[in-house]
């Protein structure tokens, strides 16, 4: 899952890499001569290795899934957001200024590694600089010219559910069958057409911010990278705070929701970039989508495994867990808060 952080979230070796051949790959691109080199475990998606040279800590990734024409998209868009001010891991260049590269077969990339670690027992204020963070990620996004849809996405759930269906039990096949038809008359609505769009994160789970450590008690958390990108796409901008909301701010055993943590993310958001009336109006639903999502694609990395030298598979019935409070307590901001406006 992870890339430009410092541990071991989120990452796989699928492709073995070994020291000689890192060395001359990233003396090809300028950056020094290997030190230390180390792969990386707990993921799905890519082979990931920490990289140390004579110039800087980096990470290297080799792309298992993703194909050269999809790549440049993330890549670029780091680097946009990066040159907008946005900690985020920035892809090297070679001589011809290209971020995509080849090692192995494979498509590659290099990436300065963000200082930092990530919390994963949240409080209100990791979450309020979150929703800073996520809300100026969005803006400096707007004029991101390049354009690619989300990988795992609606298209990619209708795809996908009766893949996983037959391992499922009848009260989850049930459920599953009924959020997609759902989802999908959502998708349809007028006011979900309206909503605001760009390049989103689409995974920005806890794992994949970093903040600085250290720091006084009396000071706030200060957030100081964000990194995976390889599930962003241009969708709605809504979905990505919905996927924060549902990571960040509920909690774990149950998936119940905890006000004080959504309160904290949203508040900061909207005092970057207030929501529309129709982000108010489906907030519920893509609190929905942004579980059923999750749900989907860890049950497809549980039943449908590939061989990997380091895999972690991540738990399913979390998500299940989160899919069904959203149902049963919908994410509403009349709930959050009481009736109250957001305070912005």
């Amino acid at each position: 899952m992870a890339l430009g952080g410092p541990y071991n979230s989120g990452m796989a070796v699928y492709t073995e890499v070994s020291f000689e051949e890192a060395s001359t790959f990233l003396q090809s691109l300028g950056l020094g001569t290997l030190q230390h080199m180390e792969g990386c475990s707990g993921g799905i998606e890519n082979t990931n290795y920490f990289v140390t040279t004579d110039q800087a800590p980096m990470v290297l990734t080799l792309f298992e899934r993703l194909t050269a024409e999809q790549l440049p998209f993330y890549l670029r868009l780091m680097k946009h957001l990066a040159l907008h001010g946005i900690a985020v891991p920035d892809p090297a260049a070679n001589r011809d200024g290209d971020v995509l590269h080849s090692l192995n077969g494979k498509p590659a990339a290099v990436v300065n590694r963000l200082q930092g670690k990530s919390e994963l027992n949240p409080g209100a204020a990791h979450c309020s600089a979150l929703g800073d963070v996520l809300a100026r990620m969005h803006l400096a996004g707007r004029d991101f010219a390049m354009q690619q849809p989300s990988l795992r996405a609606l298209p990619w759930w209708n795809e996908t559910v009766p893949v996983v269906l037959p391992f499922l039990d009848p009260a989850q096949a049930a459920l599953m069958r009924s959020e997609l038809a759902y989802q999908n008359h959502v998708a349809s609505l007028s006011s979900y057409g309206a909503l605001p769009r760009g390049p989103i994160h689409a995974d920005l789970f806890r794992d994949n911010a970093l903040f600085a450590q250290d720091l006084p008690s009396d000071q706030a958390p200060q957030l100081t990278g964000i990194f995976d990108f390889y599930f962003a796409g241009v969708d709605a901008w809504l979905f990505d705070l919905a996927v924060c909301l549902n990571d960040w701010c509920v909690d774990l055993p149950t998936g119940r929701c905890d006000a004080e943590r959504s309160r904290a993310l949203l508040q900061a958001y909207e005092k970057v970039r207030p929501l529309k009336a129709q982000e108010r109006e489906l907030l519920p639903a893509l609190a929905r989508a942004g579980a059923l999502r999750f749900w989907l694609s860890r049950l497809w990395d549980l039943h449908l495994p590939r061989e990997a030298a380091m895999l972690q598979a991540h738990d399913p019935s979390h998500f299940e867990r989160v899919l069904r409070q959203r149902i049963a307590a919908p994410l509403t901001l009349t709930t959050l808060f009481q009736t109250e406006p957001l305070s912005v």
